[in-house]
C-alpha cells in the first residue's frame, strides 16, 4: 500500500517553511584573483586531511594527491573512459595476471631523497595491499601477488587471480600513485598533511586549514606540464556559497549545488559555462544495525518505508536528479530499476508496533551542506510520520568523514547517517565499500554479509557482463533485506567555469587539476 505524505508535503511548500540555505552556509574566504591566466582558483567540497594514497579520505584529497604524487595511469578529460600515462612510459598487460611497466626517465623526488624507481612503485602498490597496514583502500589491491623490480624503472605487476575492475578503478585512481619508500620509511608508515618527496607536475607549496591549498607547477618536472602556473583550492563546504563565491568573481570554477543547475542554465552569469554531467556517485540513507537501538531489523524495515523517496530528492535538488535505486547507476552492470521496499508509511507503524518501538528517537548524522539538510528536514518529517522523533546533527567536513571509523568514540553512537560516495566507472567500485572488511571503516551501517562478499568476489574475475549485472544486482538486494539502507539518487553533476578556461574533467564530471587548461 502506498500512501502520500500525511503532512502534504511538498518540494516548494516545504523549502517555504525552512532556511535551507542559512544554517549551511560559511563566509567566504578572502582570496587573491589573477587577472593574467596563470592561477586557477577551484573549489573544493573539504579541507585536506591526509595526503597519503594508501589512507585518504575524500575525493578532493584525491585530485591533490595525483598531482604531487604521480599515477602510473589516469583517466583521460572528456566524455569517454579512457586513460593516459602520466609517470609510466609504457604500461602493457601480458596476460591475465602479469602487466608491465616501465617508468619515465627523469622524475625526482623533493627533499633530496632522489629519483622515482620501479623500487619505489612496488613499495606504492604493496604497502596498499597489505592486510596489515589495514589501507580502506586494499580492495583496489585486492588480486595483487607481488610487484617485481625487473630494473631501476620497469617491473611487472603479478596478479594471483584475473581482475576485471584494475584498469578502470585501481590503476588509473590514487591507488597506483608513486610515493618514495625511504621517505614513507622514515616518517612511520604514514604520510600526513605535510608532504615529503613530492614527485609529480606539481608542488604543494602552501596549506592554510580551512582557508587554501596551493599547488605549484614543479620546475624538475621534465614532462606535459600542468595548464597554469599555480593552482588555488579554496574549501567551501557548501555549493550554495560557492556559487556565489564564483557569481562574485572570486573563483573560476567550482562544483555547484544540483538544485542551483536549473538556475544556472536559464541564466548563466555573465563569462562563464554551466556544465552538467551524468553522474557516478550514490546518495542513500544508512542505518548502524549494531547500535542498540537499531538491532531489531523490523525497526530499520520500518524506517525504509517510512521514507518517501521521490519528495525527499524533489525537495534536495528542486527537481533537477531523479531517484536512485541503489548503489550502481545507470549504465553500468547491475543498475536496478527498483528497490524492495516501497514508501507504505501503515506498513512503517505496523513494524515498529511489532517491534514495541512506538515513540523511537533516533539521530540524523548529515555533512553541513544546504542540500542535505533539505533532504534530512523532509526525513524527518516522514519519520515524525510514523512516531518517531528525529534530531538532525550537521557536521562539518573534517568530522563528518570519521564519525563512523572504529578508530573513533562515536561509531557505536551513530544510527542514521545521510552519505555520499564518488565512483569509478566499475560496479565493484560501489560494492567493495558494504563488505566485512570495510566495517568500521567506510561501511558505517556495519553491515557483515557472507554471501555479499562472495558475491563481491566472483564480480572481480567475472568478465560477462550479463553475469556480472546478475551479480551486483543480487548483492544490492541483500542490502535491501538488511534493512540498513534506504537509497535516493545518483545526482548529476553540475558545474560553472569560466569561459577563459578549459577543465579538465572526468566523463562523470569530477576534476582532473593537471588538466585544467587556460581557454
Amino acid at each position: 500500500m502506498t500512501t502520500r505524505p500525511r503532512s502534504g508535503l511538498t518540494r516548494r511548500s516545504f523549502l517555504a517553511s525552512t532556511a535551507a540555505f542559512g544554517a549551511a552556509s560559511t563566509a567566504f574566504p578572502h582570496m587573491a584573483v589573477s587577472q593574467d591566466g596563470k592561477i586557477l582558483t577551484v573549489r573544493s567540497y573539504s579541507d585536506l586531511q591526509l595526503l597519503d594514497p594508501a589512507f585518504r579520505l575524500s575525493l578532493p584529497e584525491d585530485d591533490i594527491i595525483r598531482a604531487i604524487y604521480p599515477p602510473l595511469i589516469e583517466p583521460v578529460s572528456g566524455d569517454t573512459w579512457e586513460w593516459k600515462a602520466v609517470a609510466a612510459a609504457s604500461m602493457e598487460q601480458l596476460d591475465d595476471l602479469t602487466i608491465a611497466f616501465t617508468l619515465k626517465e627523469g622524475m625526482g623526488f623533493t627533499d633530496g631523497y632522489g629519483e622515482v624507481t620501479a623500487d619505489d612503485v612496488k613499495f606504492s602498490i604493496e604497502r596498499i595491499a597489505d592486510p596489515a597496514n589495514e589501507s580502506p583502500y586494499a580492495g583496489d589491491w585486492a588480486a595483487l601477488k607481488e610487484v617485481e623490480v625487473k630494473d631501476k624503472l620497469s617491473g611487472l605487476i603479478h596478479l594471483k587471480n584475473k581482475f576485471v575492475p584494475l584498469w578502470t578503478t585501481t590503476l588509473p585512481t590514487p591507488a597506483s600513485c608513486i610515493v618514495s619508500r625511504k621517505a614513507v620509511e622514515e616518517l612511520g608508515g604514514k604520510i600526513g598533511t605535510d608532504p615529503v618527496a613530492q614527485s609529480g607536475q606539481y608542488l604543494l607549496t602552501e596549506w592554510v586549514p580551512k582557508q587554501r591549498t596551493v599547488l605549484k607547477r614543479n620546475p624538475d618536472w621534465k614532462h606535459e606540464h600542468g595548464g597554469f602556473e599555480e593552482i588555488h583550492i579554496i574549501p567551501i563546504e557548501d555549493p550554495a556559497t560557492a556559487e556565489r563565491g564564483f557569481e562574485a568573481g572570486d573563483l573560476d570554477y567550482t562544483w555547484t549545488s544540483v538544485s542551483s543547475l536549473p538556475r544556472l542554465k536559464e541564466n548563466p552569469p555573465a563569462g562563464s559555462v554551466v556544465l552538467e554531467k551524468p553522474s557516478l556517485a550514490y546518495v542513500w540513507l544508512g542505518m548502524n544495525q549494531d547500535n542498540e537501538a537499531l538491532k531489531d531489523v523490523r525497526i530499520r524495515r520500518a524506517i525504509q518505508h517510512a521514507i518517501d523517496r521521490e519528495t525527499v530528492v524533489d525537495a534536495a535538488y528542486f527537481g533537477a536528479a531523479s531517484v536512485g535505486n541503489g548503489i550502481i547507476a545507470p549504465g553500468l552492470p547491475g543498475s536496478r530499476d527498483s528497490v524492495t521496499y516501497d514508501y507504505d508509511p501503515d506498513k512503517a507503524r505496523e513494524l515498529l508496533a511489532e517491534a514495541g518501538a512506538e515513540g523511537l528517537n533516533v539521530t540524523l548524522d548529515i555533512l553541513n551542506q544546504s542540500e542535505r539538510l533539505t533532504a534530512a528536514q523532509v526525513i524527518q518529517a516522514n519519520l515524525a510520520d510514523i512516531g518517531v522523533n528525529c534530531e538532525i546533527k550537521q557536521n562539518d567536513s573534517g568530522t563528518f568523514w570519521s564519525l563512523g571509523s572504529k578508530d573513533g568514540d562515536y561509531f557505536m553512537d551513530l544510527q542514521l547517517v545521510l552519505s555520499r560516495f564518488s565512483m569509478q566507472p566499475d560496479p565493484s567500485w560501489a560494492t567493495v565499500w558494504f563488505t566485512p572488511e570495510q566495517v568500521g571503516v567506510w561501511n558505517w551501517e556495519r553491515f557483515d554479509n557472507a554471501e555479499y562478499k562472495e558475491l563481491h568476489d566472483q564480480g572481480l574475475v567475472e568478465s560477462d557482463p550479463a553475469m556480472r549485472d546478475e551479480i551486483y544486482k543480487k548483492m544490492q538486494a541483500l542490502m535491501d533485506e538488511s534493512g540498513c539502507y534506504v537509497f535516493l539518487t545518483h545526482e548529476v553533476v553540475g558545474a560553472i567555469h569560466k569561459d577563459s578556461i578549459v577543465p579538465g574533467l572526468k566523463p562523470n564530471g569530477e576534476s582532473l587539476l593537471s588538466d585544467f587548461k587556460p581557454a
